[in-house]
């Protein structure tokens, strides 16, 4: 049996200022897409990478890094297009794996320079026998609960303990059969961003069943903003 990724890159650069995929937008002189596949297949557990992509975008994708194996990655590449949601577009990156496939880590090319120790981290955990996994990070501010807001302004309605809040990360790792099930049950909610899940996690904890966190890492923030990009700039420095 073998690790997949399914590595989302249909999301768009919008807060970054550029009317293009976020996933091109190049760090320290190659695409966030390029890093994130790079950085999967160093692991050495992950065997092939689906990518998915914004619709019409495809060719462009499979031109950078799709097809036979592409110099600098070291694994096959599928590029296949996405939906209407990051749920979405997860669910066409799973119908993609090949049937060998048992174990699956979905990841985010936004989260370009997650490292292969932490790639490693969450697919031993999977194989460990805990069937859905997350990186995440302690929470250093405080964290309030509020309500609806009256004028501008929101009531607390409870302060959370931050000592057992985690801010989630990826690449999340799932068996296979699980995330294949949880997407199955959560379709209805893929069609609209604002009903779909934000993350893989959300559709596997709907059903019930356990998800575990490991430690995650500094490296693995997700690029958003021009100020994310030049923090990452100085953490893609040798």
């Amino acid at each position: 049996m073998a690790t997949a990724a399914v590595l989302t890159a249909a999301g768009s650069g919008t807060r970054l200022g550029l009317p293009g995929p976020k996933a091109l937008v190049e760090l320290a002189g190659v695409p966030l897409v390029v890093h994130a596949a790079r950085r999967l297949a160093a692991s050495g557990v992950v065997l092939s990478v689906v990518v998915t992509v914004p619709p019409g975008r495809a060719s462009g994708f499979r031109a950078l890094l799709g097809g036979p194996v592409r110099p600098g990655i070291g694994v096959p590449v599928t590029v296949v297009e996405g939906g209407g949601s990051r749920q979405a577009s997860v669910a066409a990156g799973l119908a993609a794996l090949g049937d060998d496939v048992d174990v699956v880590l979905v990841h985010d090319a936004a989260r370009a320079l997650a490292s292969p120790a932490l790639i490693r981290a969450v697919e031993a955990a999977v194989r460990a026998g805990h069937r859905a996994v997350v990186p995440g990070l302690p929470v250093a501010d405080t964290i309030k609960q509020v309500g609806a807001a009256v004028d501008g302004a929101a009531p607390v309605v409870a302060t959370v303990p931050r000592a057992t809040m985690r801010a989630v990360q990826t690449p999340q790792g799932f068996d296979r059969a699980l995330l294949d099930a949880a997407h199955a049950a959560g379709a209805d909610r893929a069609a609209d961003e604002a009903t779909a899940a934000t993350d893989d996690a959300g559709l596997v904890e709907a059903l019930g069943e356990q998800v575990w966190v490991v430690d995650g890492e500094e490296s693995a923030m997700k690029i958003t903003t021009t100020r994310d990009l030049a923090v990452a700039e100085l953490l893609a420095r040798p």
